[in-house]
């Protein structure tokens, strides 16, 4: 009888053998590129006379640097022009899947391969860029890495890795209206740490994520990472089939069912062992933002900003730098915080269904007199989808900028940028200093409806007291 989890089913499956280091050989059912970490990657392929060995395993779009506004080539910045013409070149020489701007399928790495049913259960997924954790959701085991790796995925399809342990993380009970996956997720990462997670995969389990949607869940895998671990995934379950079927790269006709039964397969058995479990209840979060310069410094709506003796000795340094750099004062309540800049979008916080709830809020109010105020698809579809249903029109008369597909400003490596020290209401995943655009710039995290609401009434608000017209 297996007491396995689904992330020893999966490594177990993937391994080809073990390396004279004790790591595992890994190999990548999925390998996803983008223009950033790529180019190095397939320079030192031609250094060393290699191909890419599985070169249909491997499927790249353009996201990081894309511009949002002004797409028109070449792009105005030439370092970006540069990266767009060497993915170009290179997917074209390696015989790789491309999905360029304009190919209706451009997006955010992490948008465009769920949407597309690429990511599917069971596999091993692996990305240059952090968040490939995101993949998770589907039941696959998904890992960030850095350009070698890229380098040794496009050489031999594998990876040398260590195997890691596996904490379960449990949520249960009904979140009410105004708290999102987003919430749930800063909120992990609030109690366990930055660095809990370091040398885990996190499996998400509990009712709580039983009843989210796939771009929920994806939401939460998203920023795993954050919380220090490696990867997280959540059990593959008719939410997940259900959004698969009839997807472009999904099985179909008899291969379908196949497909589901041998996905039903690798779920965490019952009585499967797990080296770490830790529980939480729904009713306990709340409207949650971050306050200071890591995902783990966030607070609920209601809360305010800590106090240095109310802190762990081990966070008073952290939390001593980000007092000073966020420009908030201890004891201090968040809400009613000002706000410059209000950005929705990213690979955590970019898909139809954010949308469509931040739009409920957008509707019938306006952006409040000096903030700037923008909406980013996370691909060409969601665009497309969006603007279908009329939510375009609905941001625009609310006096948001409805933007091109892009990462944008979640990391600011294209002209979406803070200027100076100005504060960000933001759906992406990390306030790090300097993440988007200014090296004072300053960025709270939360939900895309949370945003709307700091967006209208400029300030934190509590999007729970914005009310909603019909």
């Amino acid at each position: 009888m297996s007491s396995k989890t689904l992330f020893d089913k999966v490594w177990d499956l993937h391994t080809v053998g073990t390396l004279p280091s004790g790591q595992t050989q890994l190999l990548i059912g999925l390998h996803l590129i983008h223009e950033v970490t790529s180019p190095q990657a397939f320079a030192m392929l031609r250094e060393r006379g290699l191909k890419v060995l599985f070169p249909e395993r491997t499927v790249a779009t353009v996201d990081h640097i894309v511009p949002t506004e002004n797409q028109a080539r070449p792009f105005a910045d030439d370092l970006a022009e540069e990266m767009m013409q060497a993915l170009e070149h290179n997917t074209k020489n390696f015989g790789i899947r491309f999905y360029n701007v304009g190919s209706g399928n451009q997006g955010i790495v992490h948008v465009i391969a769920p949407e597309q049913g690429l990511t599917q259960p069971g596999m091993t997924v692996a990305c240059g860029d952090s968040h490939t954790s995101t993949h998770g959701a589907f039941g696959a085991i998904a890992f960030g890495i850095g350009t070698s790796q890229v380098r040794d995925v496009l050489a031999s399809q594998t990876l040398a890795l260590s195997k890691l342990k596996v904490r379960k993380i449990e949520v249960n009970g009904e979140l009410p209206p105004g708290i999102y996956a987003k919430d749930v997720i800063l909120h992990i990462i609030r109690k366990l740490g930055v660095n809990g997670g370091v040398g885990y995969a996190y499996e998400y389990a509990g009712s709580t994520f039983t009843a989210m949607n796939m771009e929920e869940r994806m939401t939460v895998c998203n920023m795993s990472i954050e919380g220090g671990a490696r990867c997280g995934y959540i059990n593959p379950d008719q939410v997940t089939f259900d959004y698969l079927k009839g997807k472009d790269f999904a099985p179909k006709g008899k291969d379908w069912e196949k497909a589901v039964a041998w996905w039903q397969s690798i779920c965490s058995d019952e009585d499967a062992v797990y080296d770490d479990v830790v529980t939480f209840d729904a009713a306990e979060i709340e409207p949650t933002v971050t306050w200071g310069i890591t995902p783990g410094q966030g607070i609920g709506i209601s809360e305010t900003v800590p106090t240095p003796e109310s802190l762990a000795d081990s966070e008073k340094a952290i939390a001593s730098e980000a007092y000073q750099y966020m420009q908030l004062t201890p004891g201090k309540s968040i809400k009613g915080t000002k706000i410059d800049v209000c950005f929705i979008g990213s690979c955590t916080n970019g898909r139809i269904s954010d949308l469509r709830e931040a739009a409920k809020f957008a509707k019938g109010h306006h952006v409040a007199a000096g903030v700037k105020a923008f909406v980013v698809p996370g691909s060409e579809r969601v665009k497309q989808q969006a603007e279908a249903e009329g939510l375009d029109q609905i941001f625009t008369e609310a006096g948001f900028e409805w933007r091109e597909p892009g990462c944008s400003m979640c990391l600011a490596m294209n002209p979406d940028k803070l200027q100076g020290d100005q504060i960000s209401a933001s759906s992406s995943n990390r306030n790090f200093k300097g993440r988007q655009g200014s090296a004072t710039g300053r960025t709270l995290l939360m939900s895309p409806a949370m945003v709307v609401a700091a967006a209208v009434t400029g300030e934190v608000t509590d999007v729970r007291k914005l009310e909603q017209v019909s």
